[in-house]
């Protein structure tokens, strides 16, 4: 069973019949869902998640209210704490989640604090501050249920990154590509530097797989998760096994020139992705060409001619 599903049946079952009983004075207040850190609430979790921070649970989100005193909180918190140990054959760990607070009374406030850094809006320079993965975390999961609907407005406001900043950081990724992985990759194994090369497929990979999800308008998990949700993607998905044999096999003669020719056919399809997008009409199979197209559809003339580099 999915943790995801495990927690919207626990909610379900124990906890909101105990919540509508005890605290139907603020009943109308709260809301509750899996939403944040932990494969599980990406859907990722597998036999090899139950080992940690896998157990029957939710979260019970709370705006700042009068009505919701410190003690009224604390005997929610109580009460959930309280709810039954063992659910469909999972049992509740007696020791907290490693890290920040993943399940039971979390402060609407907290939560996004501790994810994007404020409670409101987001402005352009904060959409660059805060990690993709962040963000990500901020809107993964599921919402059961949201009676306020404060939580669930918040969450929506994240969705995705505004069209001028996705451009900036797609502008920034393909000239980021085409350095490492069109130019320095050459040079550094053709100096007999097979290192310095393999770094090159690394960054060329990164800023690839950065460049994929961005083209899809889809945030990219943290790095362990990266692979699994690129093979998930409507778009460009294919690529993900080119992109792993690029940094997992060696620099000798017999792959050297194969790989060349895999990253000169990783960027034809990137530019078509582009050109498909309407965010290119260059000619050119050089990345960096196509990274300063992009940046000029950017409409925020301030953001425009900020360093290509800005958001990467």
């Amino acid at each position: 069973m999915k943790g995801l599903e495990l927690s919207k049946a626990y909610f379900v079952q124990c906890g909101k019949p105990m919540l509508q009983e005890k605290f139907g004075d603020i009943y109308h207040y709260l809301a509750f869902g899996l939403v944040g850190s932990g494969s599980e609430c990406y859907g990722y979790d597998d036999k090899l998640s139950i080992d940690h921070d896998f157990e029957p649970s939710f979260c019970i989100f709370v705006p700042n209210y009068p009505e919701l005193t410190d003690k009224r909180l604390f005997e929610l918190e109580r009460a959930y704490k309280a709810l039954q140990s063992e659910f469909l054959g999972f049992k509740k760990s007696p020791l907290a989640p490693v890290g920040s607070k993943r399940h039971g009374v979390i402060s609407i406030a907290d939560f996004y604090n501790s994810k994007v850094g404020k409670v409101g809006k987001l402005d352009t320079q904060d959409w660059f501050l805060v990690p993709e993965f962040s963000l990500l975390e901020a809107t993964n999961g599921e919402v059961f249920e949201d009676n306020l609907g404060e939580f669930t407005a918040m969450r929506e406001s994240l969705r995705y990154y505004p069209e001028d900043v996705r451009l900036k950081k797609l502008a920034g990724n393909l000239l980021l590509m085409g350095q490492a992985g069109q130019y320095n990759y050459y040079r550094c194994v053709a100096r007999g530097e097979n290192g310095g090369g393999q770094l090159a497929l690394v960054e060329f990979v990164k800023a690839c797989m950065q460049t994929i999800f961005l083209l899809n308008r889809q945030y990219m998990p943290y790095y362990k998760w990266s692979f699994k949700a690129l093979r998930e993607l409507s778009k460009l998905s294919e690529l993900s096994c080119v992109l792993e044999y690029l940094i997992s096999s060696p620099n000798d003669s017999e792959h050297f020139l194969k790989k060349q020719e895999c990253v000169e056919n990783i960027a034809k399809q990137i530019i078509n992705e582009l050109k498909a997008q309407c965010l290119t009409q260059n000619l050119t199979n050089e990345l960096e060409q196509h990274a300063y197209s992009v940046n000029n559809h950017i409409k925020d003339a301030l953001l425009r001619n900020e360093n290509i580099f800005y958001g990467v």
